[in-house]
């Protein structure tokens, strides 16, 4: 009863003319309200696809993707808008804009037709600034942020867009390790105060075992998700990656650098 996304036997892929292009098919998917979802695999295997899939941005080529119960092509643009926020990895082009004007353009799919913000409006864009702890930067321009700061900035400005779906593709892909773990923290934190379900594309495969509630792995075969104990108990992880380099260590639930003998 709780679940907020749902696939049915998805296919996702491309379409050129004529051409169809499957990235990866019969994906079955639900996932909770109050969760964070991790989507894991190698690189081109399709997880930005299944993420622009799953927002609506990008049209499957079978299946259905349902959110709240409803078709997602059902949705208007509207609609779509105030259920389902979308933080991708392409950098912002150069602005003036302050980042309480940044976050505030998450409260466009609400404003009249002049964007005045309301009361509402405000409420909705300080309470994410608090959650992102971004609130002293409020008056810098963006162009002066740092890469983690900047990462923090657009996650309130999802928060302040207020949607049921938060799906970020790659989120700490520029980051270093530091602000890697927090931005990590940051999500697991918001899936559970907000009880908004976030789904994070992610080469970072330990720190989504260790912080996600659910994930999702991608192979070229299969798509398969679950938690961290299901899918081990299905061994599962063993045939993520190409076994030449790195391998699955059960005991530590990590992976491991292969050593040479």
């Amino acid at each position: 009863m709780s679940a907020i996304l749902e696939t049915n036997n998805l296919t996702i892929g491309y379409t050129q003319k004529t051409r169809e292009t499957v990235v990866s098919q019969k994906i079955n998917l639900c996932f909770e309200k109050g969760t964070l979802v991790a989507l894991l695999g190698e690189n081109g295997v399709g997880k930005s696809t299944l993420l622009r899939t799953l927002s609506g941005v990008q049209n499957s080529l079978k299946g259905m993707v349902s959110i709240k119960g409803k078709d997602l092509k059902s949705y208007t643009h509207k609609e779509l808008a105030t259920t389902v926020s979308l933080v991708l990895t392409t950098r912002l082009p150069e602005s003036q804009l302050t980042v309480f004007e940044l976050i505030a353009l998450g409260r466009q799919p609400y404003t009249n037709w002049v964007d005045t913000l309301t009361a509402i409006d405000l409420e909705k864009i300080t309470w994410a600034m608090e959650e992102t702890a971004v609130t002293s930067l409020k008056e810098q321009p963006i162009f002066e942020l740092s890469d983690g700061q900047l990462q923090r900035v657009l996650i309130a400005r999802a928060l302040a867009q207020d949607t049921d779906l938060i799906l970020l593709d790659e989120p700490t892909a520029h980051l270093d390790i530091h602000h890697t773990f927090n931005v990590f923290s940051l999500l697991e934190k918001l899936a559970k105060t907000t009880k908004k379900t976030i789904i994070v594309s992610t080469h970072e495969v330990n720190l989504a075992i260790q912080y996600a509630d659910q994930l999702v792995l991608l192979t070229k075969d299969e798509v398969r998700a679950g938690t961290v104990a299901s899918l081990q108990s299905e061994n599962v992880f063993e045939n993520l990656f190409p076994k030449e380099h790195v391998s699955f260590n059960r005991t530590l639930q990590q992976f491991v650098v292969r050593t040479s003998i």
